[in-house]
């Protein structure tokens, strides 16, 4: 079925009765050096190669900005994201939080860069993969429940007791909080992953119809496309945002409690 499937595309490409267009394609993890130790693969993929693009973007752009004593374009946006996020963390962690501004930070930085990058075309979007986003998730979700015993010892465990609850409700609360507790990397990892992988397969959609329909029919999808892109830059930004505020967030509870 599937090889009739492909025959039938091909021949409908080649008789310009359409085009196959395949919006998950773009998402295709490639092995650039292949590599394995004690039955692992830890190749060297086109994931890997764009993870140290935006390493290497991110810290041009704050490094090569703070050269010049007179501000140019670079300093402007570095100095503009270091202080959103210094105003987002002492307002939600308050002064108690400055000794974690370089993690929160570079969190932010690297988030936002790999999903503006995302926006190149040809390039690749590391936080459409689940696995990238999780592993960031569960670093922090890991450091925050650490950070948390460290602060307080075994009373950080009063985190799944609210207080003013009632005993009959007990049981029932502290069973939701449990759970609320221990989905945090699922939310926080699913939220992101979702949000990149569906705006990049709507463009990917959108720029096949363009050609599908020609120069005079794909004027409408064209439209569409790019309203899209306008609209994921948005939500690239929106998104990097709101992991580092979920992160603080995290980092408030483990700090302060509530």
């Amino acid at each position: 079925m599937a090889s009739e499937h492909s025959a039938a595309a091909a021949a409908a490409h080649e008789g310009g009765g359409g085009l196959a267009i395949d919006p998950m394609h773009q998402f295709q993890i490639k092995r650039l050096v292949p590599m394995e130790i004690g039955g692992y693969d830890i190749s060297f993929t086109n994931a890997s190669l764009w993870m140290v693009i935006v390493v290497c973007v991110a810290s041009l752009v704050l490094l090569m900005g703070s050269t010049r004593i007179v501000p140019g374009r670079l300093q402007s946006i570095g100095e503009l994201a270091y202080e959103f996020i210094a105003n987002m963390m002492r307002d939600i962690l308050g002064e108690s939080g400055r000794a974690y501004f370089p993690a929160i930070f570079t969190l932010f930085m690297f988030v936002l860069v790999a999903n503006m990058l995302g926006m190149v075309p040809y390039s690749f979007t590391v936080t459409s993969h689940i696995i990238v986003t999780f592993g960031l998730a569960l670093a922090i979700f890991i450091g925050a429940t650490v950070l948390g015993f460290i602060k307080h010892g075994f009373g950080y465990l009063k985190l799944f007791v609210p207080s003013g609850v009632p005993k009959a409700m007990l049981p029932i609360i502290t069973v939701i909080e449990v759970i609320s507790y221990f989905s945090r990397p699922i939310s926080l990892s699913v939220r992101l992953f979702a949000n990149m992988m569906a705006g990049h397969t709507m463009l990917k959609v959108f720029a096949g119809f363009v050609v599908a329909m020609g120069v005079l029919g794909g004027w409408m999808p064209l439209a569409m496309m790019v309203a899209l892109t306008g609209l994921e830059i948005l939500v690239a930004f929106l998104q990097a945002y709101v992991f580092a505020v979920l992160t603080c967030i995290y980092l408030n509870d483990a700090i302060n409690m509530h």
